[in-house]
């Protein structure tokens, strides 16, 4: 097999893991949080909302420094660090005897990952300019596979084998994963050579600064449009079908709705991006997106929403792979780690106030502006991305890139 396409497969085996693994623990983390003594409704939920955000808001914070390390050390080095670090995490979740050290624990996991940077980072740098756009949507479906994996086989195993002995089997997925990255990923890295620090620092050695800080915030945007429904989502489900006995059911189909399509035409539209520009398919699935929130708020069935979810799926697919393809035609190889780790930090941030605008909206004003906002914000980011990309060269970035790469 090609060399790069080998390290896709490794890259796509590890990326499922490892956000399986984070998102393993959702359905029964206020369960195990009982278990460790806490026994009141309203301080379960407040400490499982505390175990679950800790993850994401540390990895936040150091996904950037892991980017620059993999800028200096290599990204196979940085996939074999996070793998073996959330391993360990994950398996020491199962012998925990109180509530601190679980919170705790959590912290350590967003402090060891960064796989997911490094995994984009080593594909980006990897793969032919022709084929970049497939690759980086294939490897975005192992990301949204475990999204979405990690929740029901956590639910499952929870019933089946208890509620430790799923971080064991987590941790041991974890585990395959560095055994596999060991001894199948390759990567010729060469350390890059000392040059004198440029006036202004890391950001004043990349021409198009304005491109990356709006490709930033498109990743935050669209993540926070994704995640905005997941609080209201059994709510309002509840509202459309009336009295059912399979409301849980209904409601988890509708929330994977959108992360199943996207995981079913990501690579198919990576495609179309490496013909037809990953510029024009990013500012097409925003629009469209944005469009696809409106009626959301019209229903009258749980099924139209899933249906509308699915829609709003195949949009979401066109979105980061495309963002992944311009950060990589704009940035200096040599810096690419630490880029996408600033931009993997926005996803993360995203994942965080999702819930947050959803939840605080559907409060003060009701479910219908939960759609409304997120699609005046999409809509928002779609026109000042084609500004951005008239006015600092979103477009013709590849030009640069040769200049970017050699310079």
């Amino acid at each position: 097999m090609i060399l790069w396409k080998r390290n896709l497969l490794i890259a796509w085996i590890g990326s499922f893991a490892t956000t399986a693994g984070m998102s393993l623990v959702i359905p029964f983390l206020p369960l195990y949080i009982q278990l460790l003594g806490v026994q009141s409704t309203a301080e379960v939920e407040q400490w499982a909302g505390m175990a679950f955000g800790s993850t994401f808001l540390m990895s936040a914070i150091v996904s950037p420094i892991w980017g620059r390390l993999a800028d200096r050390r290599g990204r196979k080095l940085m996939l074999l660090r996070a793998s073996l670090g959330m391993a360990i995490v994950m398996t020491a979740m199962g012998f925990v005897t109180s509530v601190y050290q679980l919170v705790g624990l959590r912290l350590l996991m967003g402090a060891v990952s960064g796989y997911i940077a490094a995994a984009i980072t080593l594909i980006a740098t990897q793969t032919p300019k022709e084929h970049s756009g497939w690759a980086l949507g294939t490897l975005s479906t192992g990301t949204v596979g475990g999204n979405l994996m990690g929740p029901l086989i956590g639910g499952y195993l929870a019933e089946a084998i208890g509620l430790r002995h799923v971080f064991f089997v987590t941790g041991g997925f974890m585990m395959l994963a560095f055994l596999i990255t060991l001894i199948f990923a390759k990567e010729h890295f060469a350390p890059p050579k000392p040059t004198p620090q440029a006036k202004g620092g890391f950001w004043a050695q990349i021409p198009n600064r304005r491109t990356l800080w709006a490709l930033f915030l498109t990743t935050f945007m669209l993540q926070l449009a994704n995640m905005s429904i997941e609080p209201i989502v059994t709510v309002y489900v509840t509202q459309l079908a009336g009295n059912t006995e399979h409301i849980a059911l209904i409601s988890g189909a509708v929330v994977a709705a959108a992360g199943f399509a996207n995981a079913m035409t990501a690579s198919w539209l990576g495609r179309i991006s490496d013909r037809l520009g990953p510029h024009r398919i990013l500012f097409a699935a925003l629009l469209v997106g944005a469009l696809v929130f409106i009626p959301q708020a019209y229903v009258r069935t749980p099924w139209e929403l899933l249906g509308l979810r699915l829609l709003l799926g195949v949009c979401m697919a066109g979105m980061l792979p495309s963002i992944n393809s311009l950060i990589k035609r704009n940035v200096p190889e040599a810096m690419a780690g630490r880029v996408f780790g600033y931009n993997q930090s926005a996803q993360y941030l995203g994942n965080i106030g999702g819930p947050l605008l959803g939840s605080q909206t559907a409060a003060h004003f009701g479910f219908h502006y939960v759609f409304f906002s997120t699609s005046f914000l999409l809509l928002v980011n779609a026109l000042w991305l084609r500004y951005t990309e008239k006015h600092a060269g979103l477009v013709h970035g590849s030009r640069h890139r040769h200049r970017l790469n050699t310079g």
